[in-house]
């Protein structure tokens, strides 16, 4: 399920764990009400490709945190981390920028990030300038002087001095003004994705036919009741709306599945992972979430700098975060379980009830770095996984390759797998994959070196090793729990009550074959 976050200084929910200590750490100095902004990058810079691919590439310079020095009383919002963006190139593509963030319905400012950049640029050269003058005087001054000579030096040096330290804090706040506003610029699309809202996604496949019953549907709320599944109405007085308990087979069900997915998706060459639920707010950032309008999907902790993951992808994504990684290594597979907490803000009505949409759900994410030729390949591999899951399972379902402005920013293309609810009476979406290229590795610094030696710039004392390149990320949702709860008790429901729970799954269940109604 696609993950969407808050627009860029919108405050985020916050959460008290008072018990929970702050990690200190240089790069973080967190105020004293932790709010989360979200900053969204552009591309970086790849060889020269076929049209098609040019704009598919990302921007260039090399992603490292760095320590702000802004004082408080100024409260300029920057940065706490160093996007990897090639300006350059955004200025020499801008009308294929500008189209992107349109067609993506980006919050992002192109003119005011070109506009920065231009400042920043000419600010630079004075820099230099400045600098160079500097070092002329000093290298006056070493040798013989008369003494007015020397002091007039002197006094030259100390105004030049005294000048670009001026110019270098101008020059550290403009550059910080330049991140904040081009990291909102979001990936660059697949030229095959669809232009428009949701309703211009495009169906890729048709699986099954919905199944027919000769007796009235109930939906999954009802059948839960029932056989005694599941308590919303005890989770609301525990932890509020959008809360449940799962009881009895349900409890099995959702450990049959996750246990079932992972033993399908290890046979594929994925590395289990259980993740931290709970993250830096930076990793969030560097995953390059872009936000759907004011309303926040992101549980804050107060006086902290972390939050509580919406998904595995974050903490997955940042678990080689500021590495080089071998070649050998790739592709690096990862299916991680973890639970999942979203504010689902403004999320109400008939098409959300019950499991559909909670605020704390269990899932199994996949993830994979891989070279960037190989990523379109794998992102084909992965919904492939998907829907042979979900088939196995005689799911009716339809995969959609979602429109353009149904991209989260980091995603380069994304397709949608829907799955049938007969109690819902619609499609509901249970899982999806997303190529998002390099737009997450530039934020997160994870590179690797090419094994093959470069025949073109040998770097001085190390050897003809080539340059280190940008691995590409893919994530894709195995099994999100309670979405497959909700297709299977609909979908195999009998006239008597039951659930028939599918052949995949006894194993898992200890054997079960059926849910029944309760006696008595």
């Amino acid at each position: 399920m696609g993950l969407q976050w808050c627009v860029s200084g919108t405050t985020l929910q916050t959460l008290k764990l008072a018990s929970i200590p702050t990690l200190s750490s240089s790069l973080f100095a967190p105020p004293k009400t932790l709010t989360l902004d979200f900053f969204f990058l552009s591309r970086h810079a790849r060889a020269r490709r076929p049209p098609f691919q040019v704009l598919a590439r990302a921007l260039s310079a090399p992603a490292m945190a760095f320590q702000t020095a802004t004082p408080p009383e100024e409260k300029v919002a920057k940065p706490q981390w160093k996007a990897a963006i090639d300006f350059k190139w955004i200025k020499e593509n801008k009308e294929a920028v500008a189209a992107n963030i349109k067609n993506r319905n980006s919050i992002a400012n192109l003119e005011a990030v070109l506009q920065l950049y231009d400042q920043m640029s000419n600010l630079q050269k004075e820099v230099e300038r400045l600098r160079g003058e500097r070092n002329v005087v000093a290298n006056k001054m070493k040798g013989k002087l008369e003494p007015s000579e020397r002091q007039r030096l002197i006094e030259e040096g100390k105004n030049l001095k005294e000048g670009l330290v001026t110019l270098e804090e101008d020059l550290l706040k403009l550059t910080d003004e330049l991140q904040q506003e081009a990291q909102c610029i979001p990936n660059m699309t697949h030229p095959d994705v669809p232009i428009g809202g949701e309703d211009s996604s495009v169906i890729r496949k048709t699986v099954s036919n919905p199944p027919q019953f000769s007796f009235p549907v109930k939906d999954h709320l009802q059948l839960g009741k029932e056989l005694d599944l599941f308590d919303f109405d005890a989770a609301a007085e525990v932890s509020g709306s959008k809360f449940y308990y799962l009881k009895n087979e349900a409890v099995m069900l959702e450990m049959a599945l996750i246990n079932w997915t992972l033993s399908e998706v290890m046979k594929k060459g994925f590395t289990p992972l259980t993740t931290p639920e709970i993250v830096r707010s930076s990793v969030v950032e560097k995953c390059g979430f872009q936000p759907r309008g004011a309303n926040t999907q992101v549980y804050s902790i107060e006086d902290s700098d972390q939050c509580l993951i919406g998904t595995a992808e974050i903490p997955v994504g940042g678990i080689h975060m500021d590495s080089i990684l071998s070649e050998s290594l790739l592709p690096l597979k990862y299916a991680a379980f973890s639970h999942c907490f979203r504010t689902e803000a403004g999320a109400a009505g008939t098409a959300t009830r019950g499991l559909y949409r909670v605020h704390q759900f269990s899932k199994v994410e996949m993830f994979i770095f891989c070279r960037p030729e190989e990523s379109a390949s794998y992102h084909e591999e992965l919904i492939k996984i998907e829907e042979d899951l979900f088939a196995s399972l005689g799911l009716h379902y339809k995969t959609l390759d979602m429109a353009s402005a149904d991209l989260g920013a980091p995603a380069y293309r994304k397709f949608d797998v829907e799955a049938w609810m007969p109690g819902l009476e619609r499609f509901g979406e249970i899982s999806s994959a997303s190529n998002c290229t390099d737009y997450q590795s530039r934020r997160l610094g994870i590179r690797y070196r090419p094994s093959e030696p470069s025949s073109t710039i040998p770097k001085r004392g190390k050897g003809n090793l080539a340059p280190p390149k940008f691995v590409h990320t893919l994530n894709a949702t195995a099994c999100a729990v309670p979405r497959m709860i909700v297709c299977l008790l609909e979908n195999y429901q009998q006239e008597d009550g039951s659930v028939i729970i599918p052949e995949p799954l006894r194993p898992f269940m200890g054997g079960l074959g059926i849910i029944a109604p309760k006696s008595g």
